[in-house]
């Protein structure tokens, strides 16, 4: 059996590694319509355009383009080519080439109005004056905010992917609405909040989708008026999605009155989804108070396991003294085996704070179970014990089961002590299952003394 194994060791170590498969390349470039009238005097430079917008020459793009509409501007190229000229000056960046595209698309609008009435034109326009109104154009200012404001008469025509449902989805950046909400991110707080606030405040079929939007960018506008608008958003909007992300973006607010807030939803809120995003912020905030509530928040009976224990890993990723001493002493609290596995995890997280020892002595506590011992070792293994205090350990146990986990412990160190005492167990040891495991883990050491050692015992 044992010689068995180790052939099919030998041809797991000896099998060349599989190809990986190309990845396959996209090209997410808006592209025109193929050239479609081949009598027309500006057919070849139309062409010559759309192959150089497909290559991202944006630069050549938009001169070609522009030749098309200065040359022929009755062609029927013209229309499209002006619009892909914009595009292209879009693309390039840069104030003068914005402002470019920005006279291009007014220009469109009055010569080639059945182009300009497509749904991607407006959006086009409404994402080159966003661009503008971030650099302190204020007459793009006022368009944007303009444009904002009027989503609520927007119709529900035009070519969005979508255009099926009308109702837009909050990462469609083609569709008109949500070009316009993405054009407030370039505008001052005192200006976006109202429009924002006015967005929020819909509860027709599709505005969710818009809300989901608006409250990341509220999010992005760092006021005293942020905290209390999110928890609003948290406490009232009947979107699950919506509540949970304005809970998560609380986490980023830099406010003291965030972390109250916080608070108040793990203490007032039957949601757990709710319930787990702001354990989540509390953890991200720096207050010395978020610890303490996540703190308080592990130790309640009354709150679900698995809250219970989002809190305790939590725990673990802050670095303070007093969350460590913490999660040691609540290990002894528990009744959850559940619960004490996720705190191990936690503690694994923790190095340098003498946590590996504890995790040691918890992997040697007879009257923890089994399983609990075993994943002690693991994570212990994990926070880099020395291979001194685990390589001794294998003698002193007598349960099969501890002596197969100190096996995988080893076989996870890419050390040489680790391979003499797996090699020394896959020979010597009396039980030939733990010879088995041993061997099997061999089997996938890059040491050179495995190789020989397998086509040994495999020629005995």
């Amino acid at each position: 059996m044992i010689k068995t194994i180790a052939l099919i060791v030998v041809a797991a170590v000896f099998a060349p590694a599989p190809s990986s498969p190309s990845s396959a390349m996209f090209n997410n470039t808006l592209m025109p319509p193929e050239a479609w009238a081949p009598q027309d005097a500006a057919d070849s430079l139309y062409r010559l355009a759309r192959e150089a917008l497909s290559k991202g020459d944006y630069s050549r793009s938009a001169e070609l383009f522009n030749r098309v509409v200065e040359r022929f501007p009755s062609s029927t190229y013209a229309g499209e080519s002006l619009y892909y000229y914009a595009f292209s000056l879009y693309r390039v960046g840069g104030t003068e080439k914005l402002k470019s595209a920005r006279q291009a698309l007014a220009r469109l609008s009055a010569k080639y109005p059945a182009v300009a009435k497509r749904g991607d034109a407006t959006t086009l326009t409404t994402r080159v004056c966003g661009e503008l109104a971030r650099g302190g154009d204020e007459q793009c200012a006022a368009e944007v905010t303009k444009s904002a404001r009027s989503i609520d008469a927007k119709s529900s025509e035009g070519r969005s992917s979508t255009a099926s449902t009308g109702c837009p989805n909050e990462n469609d950046d083609d569709d008109e609405r949500v070009a316009a909400l993405n054009a407030l991110l370039q505008m001052d707080a005192d200006r976006a909040l109202p429009i924002l606030t006015k967005v929020l405040e819909r509860r027709d079929p599709c505005s969710a989708s818009l809300r989901r939007k608006a409250v990341f960018l509220v999010s992005q506008k760092r006021n005293e008026k942020t905290a209390e608008l999110l928890l609003s958003i948290a406490k009232n909007d009947p979107d699950q999605e919506v509540r949970e992300q304005a809970v998560f973006w609380l986490s980023q607010v830099p406010d003291e009155r965030a972390v109250d807030m916080l608070e108040q939803i793990l203490r007032t809120s039957k949601d757990e989804g709710l319930q787990n995003k702001a354990l989540f912020a509390l953890s991200q905030h720096r207050s010395a108070r978020g610890s303490s509530i996540l703190r308080e928040f592990a130790m309640r009976d009354r709150a679900s396991e698995a809250l219970r224990g989002q809190a305790i890993y939590w725990l673990g990723l802050r670095s303070s003294p007093d969350n460590n001493e913490f999660l040691r002493g609540l290990y002894g609290k528990l009744n959850s085996d559940d619960l004490k596995d996720k705190l191990l995890l936690s503690m694994s997280q923790r190095r340098g704070q003498g946590n590996e020892k504890w995790l040691m002595d918890v992997a040697l506590n007879a009257h923890e179970t089994i399983e609990l011992r075993k994943k002690a070792l693991f994570w212990a293994g994990q926070s880099g014990v020395g291979l001194d205090e685990i390589i001794p350990l294998y003698s002193r146990i007598n349960d099969r089961e501890m002596k197969d986990q100190v096996i995988f412990v080893l076989s996870q160190r890419s050390s040489p002590a680790a391979v003499d005492k797996l090699l020394a167990i896959a020979k010597t040891d009396k039980d030939p299952e733990l010879r088995k495991k041993a061997l099997f883990w061999l089997g996938q050491s890059r040491d050179p003394r495995v190789q020989q050692f397998l086509l040994d015992l495999i020629n005995r």
